[in-house]
């Protein structure tokens, strides 16, 4: 009798395939932002695959002195190989694929609310890292 109540018990931990059915068919207002979320982790992949430059040996990776810009003084950017720009493309997929999936544990296990919340973080982060990726490339 036990052999058949730990079948019955073990279900599969990670119901994403059922999760995003019953999401697609109840919860409007949940999947449309998952659905920009993704849309959007498509764009700013686009854009950092784009804005690569492979052809540079050296390219502005980083900022890190902010009071030399306020002061117009010294800068801070910082130049290095361009593979390290391969940051953004990577976080690009991070966020579309593995925050969405983030979404779907966080509605199973706390509802549509708390989801809404990791999605709209995960869509200004994006927002924020669009941004800084603008800035290294001197085009804003």
């Amino acid at each position: 009798m036990k052999e058949t109540e730990l079948k019955t018990e073990k279900e599969p931990k990670l119901k994403l395939k059922a999760t995003w059915k019953e999401i697609s068919r109840k919860q409007k207002g949940l999947m449309f932002p998952m659905i920009a979320l993704l849309v959007l982790a498509a764009i700013f992949l686009v854009v950092s695959l784009v804005t690569l430059r492979p052809q540079g040996t050296v390219v502005i990776v980083g900022y890190g002195d902010v009071y030399g810009e306020m002061t117009r003084l010294s800068g801070g950017y910082r130049r290095d190989s361009w593979l390290n720009m391969l940051a953004f493309p990577i976080l690009a997929v991070v966020f579309g694929v593995v925050h969405n999936v983030l979404a779907l544990r966080v509605y199973r296990k706390y509802g549509k609310n708390m989801a809404l919340l990791v999605v709209y973080a995960t869509m200004l982060m994006i927002i924020g890292a669009f941004t800084v990726l603008l800035r290294l490339l001197g085009e804003w």
